[in-house]
């Protein structure tokens, strides 16, 4: 593995995680993270996660593909092997990523069966190995997502010494998922609602690793949750909530950073000229479209701005014109 780039490893800034958004399989491709972008421009947004066996094995470089509207953003990164992962973490910095984020959370039993995700939590030092051979690969800053714990992991004694082997490895940043993953039993979904949220757990983990910078992940949905999680940690990361309800965004910046909120439509005529290019390069609307659905979230007309997407963005030939027709649905209570 050759060295890192040569530029220095530049100190972390707590504030840049103080906003996340969270790496969401099937959901959050570079068509999402542009579209969150417009509504935040201070979050930090995370790829879905990509295999290392993918980008080292199988040359899969286009799934690094990402705009520079989109930064900062962070490649998540699912594997077990420390070469391999050193590779795909070169290949994700040498792509412009900002940070590289090591996948310790997923339940799922496809990423279980791969061994990585959040089995890895039984191997600590194994991640701790991964975490040291992707920051010698790489000067941007490597990362790990985790959860509370896995199965029969009931103790903070087990979450604590995952963190301290972090540390050990060189973890300057870590984001926990505030619920245990069952492996066995659960299928994703139920994981990320069975599992009771133990917020504390986490907070706890901040007070007794100060200058380890915490983000806390789960259940979190409006901008008053997210400043009330900022009095106790540093950073805060949103998954579904901005998946299904993507206004949520524009809120939490005006909150957070004092940043006017745009309109819906506003939002929508500034994602007009990223639609337009993708279409001219071949992209189908709906692989844009299915990403807004949300929008008007609890809006009057809500029901109708996502019906008139859903049945015609799969059309041939649908284009802009289908998203004006959308926009222009009367504002009438679903």
């Amino acid at each position: 593995m050759s060295a890192p780039a040569e530029s220095p490893r530049q100190p972390l800034q707590k504030d840049d995680w103080r906003l996340t958004v969270a790496p969401m399989m099937d959901w959050t491709d570079r068509h999402c993270r542009y579209f969150h972008r417009l509504l935040s421009p201070h979050a930090r947004l995370y790829t879905e996660m990509v295999t290392s066996a993918a980008l080292v094995r199988g040359k899969q470089l286009r799934l690094l593909e990402h705009s520079q509207q989109e930064h900062p953003v962070a490649l998540q990164l699912g594997g077990s092997e420390p070469e391999e992962l050193a590779i795909a973490a070169r290949y994700g910095a040498d792509a412009g990523y900002d940070e590289i984020n090591l996948n310790v959370g997923c339940p799922s039993d496809r990423v279980q069966s791969g061994r990585f995700g959040a089995c890895l939590m039984r191997e600590p030092a194994l991640v701790g190995d991964c975490v040291k051979a992707m920051r010698e690969a790489v000067a941007i800053p490597v990362t790990v997502k985790c959860r509370i714990g896995v199965d029969d992991q009931d103790d903070y004694a087990d979450l604590q010494q995952f963190t301290e082997t972090m540390i050990s490895a060189g973890v300057e940043v870590l984001v926990v998922h505030a619920r245990k993953a069952w492996l066995q039993g659960l299928s994703p979904k139920e994981n990320r609602e069975i599992p009771p949220l133990n917020y504390e757990r986490v907070y706890r983990l901040k007070r007794e690793f100060p200058d380890l910078v915490i983000v806390i992940n789960g259940g979190i949905t409006t901008a008053d949750e997210v400043q009330a999680h900022l009095a106790q940690v540093d950073g805060v990361m949103l998954g579904r909530a901005a998946y299904h309800d993507p206004y949520v965004l524009a809120k939490v910046e005006a909150a957070l950073y004092g940043e006017p909120m745009p309109t819906r439509e506003d939002v929508l005529l500034r994602l007009r000229p990223y639609v337009e290019a993708e279409l001219a390069r071949g992209t189908a609307l709906k692989h844009i479209s299915r990403h807004i659905l949300g929008l008007y979230q609890g809006e009057p007309g809500a029901r109708g701005f996502r019906r008139r997407l859903s049945e015609g963005a799969h059309l041939p030939g649908a284009g802009w014109s289908l998203i004006e027709q959308a926009i222009a649905q009367p504002r009438v209570a679903a």
